[in-house]
C-alpha cells in the first residue's frame, strides 16, 4: 500500500525533511494500521532531526498523532476499526498519511474531545502529568518555576499546578507570550532576560520554589538550581538551549541539599495499564476544568520544515498541529 511521508535521510536543519511516497508493510501481529487526521509537533522533533537524539537513517519523524483505525491484525481485540484514537510512541513517523502501529499502545479519544485536540494535547498533556503527579508531586501551597509557560506543555502544566493549589511562576521570552500565560494559569511571569533567581527570591519572601520545571537545558541550568528553596526538586527535561553539561554534585549541596531528576515519559508509561492509568488522569483533568487548550498554530504535514524553523525561532505558542 503506498501513503506519503516525511522522510530523513541525514540529519541537519529543516531542510532535510523530505515529502515521499512510501510504502506502507502488511500489518504484523498486534498491529493497527491508523489513517492520521491530526499530527502534534514536539521540540524532540527538531532533536530527531538534528541528531541530538540519534536515530538510524533514514528515518520518519514525530511521536505524536490522532486518527482513524483502518485495519487491525486478528490478534488485536482492544481497538476496532473506526476507532478514532492518539498515541505516542516510537518509531517516530506520526508525520505520515497512514502509519503502521502497535495496538497496545493506541487510546481511545473520547467523544468529547476532537481529533485536532487530542494531537495537541497528548504528548504535551502527559507531559505535564508527569511532571506534575510523578517528578514533583505538586500540593496544594507550593510554589513552582516553569519555563517556556506560553509554550504546549507550559501551558497544561500551568493551569493543572494551578487546579492543584499550587502558585506558578511562569518565565516566558516576550510580552504577548506573557499575556497568555498570564491568561492560562501563571500568577506571576518573569521574562527570559530577567535575572531569574533575584525574581523568585522577591516574589517568594526569599525563600525559593518547591520545584522547578526546565525545558530549557544548558542555558538555564544553575539559575534554576539558584531559585530552589532548600531540599527543593530541579526537573530539568528538555534541551532546548543544549543538553545540561556534567557538573559536580557538591553544586546541589551547597544549595541547600537540593535534588536533581532527568525523566522522560515512557519511564512511566511503561506498561498499558499504566499508560491508561495516566490517560484516565489526563481526560478528566481536561473535560472537568475547563481546560484551555490553545492551538497556535496549524501547518500542512508537508510543509513541516517550515513549522520546525518557527519553533525553532519561538515563533510558536501553544501547541502546533500538523494537517495531512
Amino acid at each position: 500500500m503506498k501513503t506519503h511521508a516525511i522522510r530523513i535521510h541525514e540529519f541537519g536543519s529543516p531542510e532535510v525533511l523530505s515529502w515521499e511516497e512510501v510504502d506502507l508493510a502488511e500489518l504484523a501481529a498486534g498491529e493497527a494500521r491508523i489513517r492520521h487526521t491530526a499530527v502534534g509537533l514536539n521540540l524532540i522533533d527538531t532533536y530527531h532531526r538534528t541528531g541530538l537524539y540519534p536515530m538510524d537513517l533514514p528515518t520518519g519523524l514525530g511521536s505524536e498523532a490522532a486518527g482513524v483505525v483502518e485495519a487491525v491484525a486478528a490478534d488485536v481485540t482492544d481497538i476496532a476499526v473506526g476507532d478514532r484514537v492518539v498515541y505516542t510512541g516510537r518509531p517516530a513517523d506520526a508525520y505520515s498519511e497512514r502509519r503502521n502501529f502497535d495496538a497496545s499502545r493506541l487510546v481511545r479519544i473520547p467523544d468529547t474531545m476532537s481529533d485536532d485536540v487530542a494531537a495537541a494535547v497528548f504528548l504535551k498533556g502527559l507531559t505535564a502529568w508527569y511532571l506534575l503527579r510523578r517528578s514533583y508531586r505538586v500540593a496544594d501551597g507550593d510554589t513552582i518555576l516553569l519555563y517556556a509557560a506560553a509554550g504546549g506543555v507550559g501551558s497544561l502544566a500551568s493551569q493543572w499546578a494551578q487546579r492543584l493549589g499550587a502558585t506558578v511562576i511562569g518565565v516566558v521570552s516576550t510580552a504577548d507570550k506573557a499575556e497568555l500565560a498570564k491568561s492560562q494559569g501563571c500568577d506571576h511571569i518573569i521574562m527570559a532576560d530577567d535575572d531569574v533567581p533575584a525574581r523568585v527570591r522577591e516574589l517568594t519572601g526569599g525563600q525559593g520554589v518547591a520545584a522547578v520545571y526546565d525545558s530549557v537545558g544548558k542555558d538555564t541550568f544553575f539559575a534554576s538550581l539558584d531559585s530552589l528553596r532548600p531540599h527543593g526538586i530541579m526537573v530539568t527535561f528538555g534541551n532546548a538551549s543544549g543538553p545540561v553539561e556534567p557538573f559536580a554534585p557538591a553544586e546541589l549541596a551547597k544549595r541547600g541539599s537540593l535534588y536533581v531528576t532527568r525523566p522522560i515519559l515512557y519511564d512511566f508509561i511503561v506498561t498499558r495499564e499504566e499508560l491508561l492509568i495516566a490517560c484516565n488522569e489526563l481526560f478528566e483533568f481536561i473535560g472537568s476544568n475547563g481546560v484551555s487548550v490553545h492551538i497556535g498554530q496549524t501547518y500542512a504535514l508537508k510543509d513541516a520544515a517550515q513549522a520546525h524553523r518557527d519553533i525553532a525561532a519561538r515563533k510558536t505558542t501553544g501547541s502546533t498541529i500538523l494537517l495531512p
